[in-house]
């Protein structure tokens, strides 16, 4: 989430929380590069003015190709062989990334691209974009908490399937999963009601004469925020959901689990290695499947944590050092934009390359044009274990149950 900069005179509660994928404000009326002036301003601040020119355009391509991998991800893990609890939960997360980036897309597209020269970033002579400005404002805060507690729900039900095999699959039920997935969305809504109080625009007028002597009224809308009043209050409490519930909390509990799954994931191989010792090589694999899908699904989370934590850590020192907000995080907003954009977007990525059945899968549903008994495509077949639990088997051997 960005807090976007009203003026440089105000301090870190003076803020518009305009996106949740972070990008900076500014006083100047435009951002575009000025050698000289850079010469006189702070090297983070003139490097953002430089790479402004070039966000809208990286981000427009981040988000296609976004929408679309995540896409492909929901049709995937909703096929009837793929529905396991963890699969559940990337299914909603899938589907949190592709709103998130639908979103962005328009905003982005408006307010960089085809940005009017004579304007600040975030203003606009249409009074339609201003209101659609608003409604990203506040949708965008909700679908990027709503990912960021998902990915810890995911983490936090792998870890008690990995550390408690006899009673982890029976408290991560799908019914539990798609439980916790509904009180995620609905409990960030209620969150997020401080933040949608806050945001307003604000109207100038400006007489202008045109080149025959015509007088008009030249009317833009600004991006701004309520602090009159009870808003003061309400601005305070905004700041605090977003520095603890939204940033902190999230990154210390990734955190936590992210070293628990590890320790998991050394447990598992070395009972790996003791199953294969003991000849018991059926076990052995469905161990090893098991830890290649923790293995994937560590990764989803590390990405998430490596995203969220520096934003987390500028978070925690704003509350105590309030100039950072100025000198540091808003110049670094739109690196920060970007960074969270390819998070969204690099899931697909991470299950092709680390998930045979999510591959085959794939590559049933979208390219039926390929020959189904291709060399070096493995096939897939149901066995089941004592216990009559099933799983997924590919012809060398290995098994899965989530993608």
């Amino acid at each position: 989430m960005a807090f976007y900069r009203i003026n440089t005179s105000q301090g870190p509660y003076d803020t518009i929380e305009l996106n949740a994928l972070d990008t900076y404000g500014s006083s100047t009326p435009n951002h575009a590069s000025n050698p000289a002036q850079d010469e006189y301003t702070p090297a983070l601040e003139a490097f953002s003015k430089r790479y402004a020119p070039l966000h809208g355009y990286i981000s427009v391509f981040v988000c296609v190709f976004g929408i679309i991998a995540n896409v492909a991800n929901i049709v995937v893990l909703t096929r009837k062989n793929m529905i396991t609890t963890t699969n559940i939960v990337l299914t909603w997360l899938a589907v949190t990334d592709s709103m998130k980036m639908l979103d962005y897309l328009p905003f982005v597209t408006y307010f960089y691209i085809l940005k009017e020269d004579d304007l600040e970033y975030f203003s606009s002579r249409s009074y339609s974009w201003m209101c659609f400005l608003l409604y990203h404002a506040s949708f965008s805060i909700v679908c990027h908490t709503v990912a960021i507690w998902c990915t810890i729900v995911l983490a936090i039900m792998r870890f008690l399937i990995i550390w408690f095999p006899a009673k982890g699959s029976m408290w991560c039920s799908h019914r539990r999963a798609k439980i916790s997935i509904a009180v995620v969305y609905v409990s960030v809504v209620i969150l997020c009601i401080p933040n949608y109080m806050m945001n307003t625009m604000t109207t100038h007028y400006k007489n202008v004469t045109d080149a025959h002597g015509n007088v008009y009224t030249d009317v833009t809308y600004h991006s701004s925020v309520r602090k009159e009043g009870v808003f003061h209050v309400v601005s305070d409490i905004n700041f605090y959901i977003q520095a603890i519930l939204v940033k902190l909390v999230p990154c210390v509990t990734l955190t936590i689990f992210t070293v628990l799954l590890i320790y998991a994931m050394h447990k598992a191989y070395k009972k790996r290695m003791a199953l294969k010792n003991q000849g018991k090589k059926e076990d052995a694999d469905r161990h090893h499947e098991h830890n290649r899908t923790t293995g994937m699904l560590l990764a989803v989370v590390v990405l998430f944590l490596i995203t969220e934590l520096p934003q987390g850590m500028l978070t925690l020192l704003i509350i105590f050092i309030p100039s950072i907000q100025t000198s540091v995080y808003n110049p670094l907003g739109d690196v920060l934009d970007i960074v969270a954009l390819c998070n969204n977007a690099i899931n697909f990525v991470l299950y092709c390359s680390m998930s045979t059945l999510f591959r085959d899968t794939f590559v049933r549903i979208f390219c039926n044009c390929c020959p189904k008994n291709r060399p070096g495509w493995s096939k897939t077949k149901l066995i089941t274990n004592g216990n009559g639990r099933k799983y997924n088997s590919t012809n060398d051997g290995t098994v899965a149950t989530d993608v």
